[in-house]
């Protein structure tokens, strides 16, 4: 006790939380009761950062089997913070939740912890019904779970869809015996689904159903139902009782016929002992006996050593000439894909060089195209070129003549002008 109220001081130290003055109270009232194993925090108002540090400090620790927490007003966080710490204790048996509100990170946390853990749940007075994807995961851990004995679901709003979710878990459990739904809304169908589970469920043998709206016929129907299985725990029961009356009886049987053995094995050990006597002699012919039979083992011994050793230089051989076939075998296939690779090779070389020949023979035949259009299109050029020159040659000659018989008429009438002028005169 001592020791969960100074991991309780240390944690808030370290994580630089205030603690709160009820749960150091409550754990000191605790304390001063000798031999109490009850964690009691009813009607504390339990911050997140609390429930962080009693989460922590709760999962190792091996005193308390009891945990009420009813009436808390727990957050959500807190609550998961809570319940994580939870999945690793082994030690709580009992844990109230009454009366927190918890909604749907709650039935989450609710059903992770269920998976691993074999608490008694009390849960009444909260919200769990109202968010259909947090009580789904409830009930998914509920139905894994394979110790919970007793479940209070009182007051959690759950109507007939939740109502429905559950009941797919009890057919699953096989464990739960008292189950209280009281006061939520689970109506007609819901009371169809429990009673439909209440036909493969085996274990549950107290349903309280008051007080959600199920007709009269559909109640008798589901404690009908509980009755049988009332029944069939009764007589597993008296089945047991008379298992374990046959085991005594089966147990004084057996130490009966042991004290029988342990009578009969001294009346052997006292006749061994006369045998011993008699056998002594037989023991000295015996050791003649032996030593040539060591004799002869010792030449089978040296002939099996010398087989052995003849065995193993055969195997040796047979191993070096498989390990020589096996690798003639690679250097064959190496050859053969190096000689497959090589006429690949030739043969690629070969189509890329008549590839490359045909391209030089196409460029040549094109180039001599070439060549031929330009030698054409050159004596075409030459052609006009000579004519050209012919017609200069022909201009330049016509142009001499012209001007020489221009020059010859400007004479020709420079002189006539010169005559006609002394004569006037």
């Amino acid at each position: 006790m001592e020791d969960f109220r100074r991991s309780y001081l240390r944690l808030c130290k370290e994580g630089g939380i205030d603690t709160q003055e009820s749960v150091l109270a409550q754990l000191h009232d605790t304390r001063t009761v000798t031999g109490s194993c009850r964690l009691d925090l009813r009607g504390q108002s339990i911050t997140v950062d609390t429930c962080s540090v009693l989460g922590r400090v709760l999962q190792n620790d091996a005193v308390f089997t009891e945990i009420l927490l009813s009436d808390c007003m727990l957050s959500e966080e807190g609550v998961k913070l809570l319940l994580n710490g939870l999945c690793s204790n082994t030690t709580v048996k009992v844990l109230d939740l009454k009366g927190n509100n918890m909604r749907g990170t709650g039935s989450e946390a609710l059903g992770q912890m269920l998976v691993r853990n074999k608490i008694l749940l009390v849960l009444e007075w909260n919200a769990l019904g109202m968010w259909e994807e947090g009580f789904a995961v409830f009930c998914e851990g509920l139905a894994s779970n394979t110790s919970l004995s007793q479940l209070d679901l009182r007051n959690n709003q759950i109507n007939h869809q939740g109502a429905a979710e559950l009941c797919l878990a009890l057919k699953r459990n096989s464990t739960l015996q008292e189950l209280d739904l009281r006061w939520n809304n689970i109506g007609l169908l819901g009371g169809r689904s429990v009673l439909e589970a209440m036909q493969q469920n085996r274990a549950l043998i107290k349903l309280e159903m008051a007080g959600n709206n199920i007709p009269s016929d559909t109640l008798r129907a589901i404690e009908q139902s509980m009755n049988h299985n009332a029944d069939r725990q009764s007589t597993l029961r008296e089945s047991r009782s008379r298992t374990q009356v046959l085991s005594k009886e089966i147990q004084l049987l057996k130490d009966e016929k042991s004290r029988q053995f342990l009578s009969m094995m001294e009346t052997i050990d006292r006749q061994k002992d006369e045998m011993g006597r008699s056998s002594r002699n037989s023991s000295i012919r015996l050791g003649q006996l032996q030593g040539v039979l060591s004799e002869q083992k010792s030449s089978v011994n040296s002939l099996t050593a010398k087989l052995q050793m003849t065995e193993a230089a055969l195997a040796l051989s047979e191993q070096k000439a498989h390990d020589l076939g096996e690798l003639l075998t690679r250097v064959k296939m190496e050859k053969a894909e190096l000689r497959d690779r090589q006429s690949r090779e030739i043969k690629k070389g070969q189509e890329d060089s008549a590839l490359q020949e045909a391209k030089l023979l196409k460029e040549v035949n094109s180039l001599s195209e070439k060549n031929l259009q330009l030698r054409n299109k050159l004596e075409e050029t030459e052609r006009r070129c000579k004519t050209q020159q012919e017609q200069i040659f022909e201009l330049k000659q016509e142009l001499t003549n012209t001007t020489a018989e221009l020059k010859l008429r400007l004479a020709q009438t420079e002189g006539g002008s010169s005559d006609k002028t002394p004569g006037g005169e």
